[in-house]
């Protein structure tokens, strides 16, 4: 895995084997963020990445300049390796936690200008992220929530959905409270 782009563009990094993670490809990866460069000025923003795993997407957003990152994720080899990662690059601003990510969510007292949740394709109760999130108002008034799912997850009917983009296998689907913020 490497990073894309920004101050550490061309960072390798290879987490352990063991570890429990699906991470983004480079190719939808690339697709997300060349989206997300159109709308957000990534130095100004307080960013959220729930299923975090290894850190890839939380790396991104600390290349492009993000300094109010929290990681959320359960295993804690992938919390380590994620803090361990991120001091090796010198990465400032990032909050990493080990904790079930819909606990995390349902106790958050923060808001958040951008949110992303990459979970495992298997978990039945992706749907629920959505209404989770904007119940507990977790996104600022322009916030945006990116849920990466794979193409057999339909979120099109939940409430506050924008759009979608496919990148191969992989979905981007994109929420937020109104559709003038995308």
């Amino acid at each position: 895995m490497r990073i894309i782009s920004g101050k550490y563009k061309g960072h390798r990094f290879s987490p352990p084997r063991h570890l429990p993670y699906r991470p983004t490809t480079d190719i939808a990866k690339s697709g997300l963020f060349n989206i997300l460069n159109n709308y957000w000025n990534f130095e100004n923003i307080k960013f959220l990445d729930l299923f975090s795993g290894t850190g890839s997407i939380t790396y991104e957003f600390s290349s492009r300049g993000c300094t109010d990152i929290c990681s959320v994720d359960l295993n804690f080899g992938c919390v380590k390796y994620l803090k361990d990662t991120a001091k090796k690059l010198d990465a400032k601003g990032i909050r990493a936690y080990k904790a079930d990510v819909f606990k995390f969510i349902a106790q958050c007292d923060e808001d958040f200008d951008l949110i992303f949740a990459g979970p495992p394709y298997p978990l039945t109760n992706i749907p629920d992220i959505s209404d989770i999130i904007f119940e507990r108002k977790l996104l600022k008034e322009h916030g945006w929530l990116v849920v990466e799912t794979n193409h057999l997850t339909k979120l099109d009917d939940k409430d506050f959905f924008n759009f979608k983009r496919n990148y191969g296998t992989t979905v981007f689907n994109f929420f937020s409270w109104n559709k003038d913020s995308l």
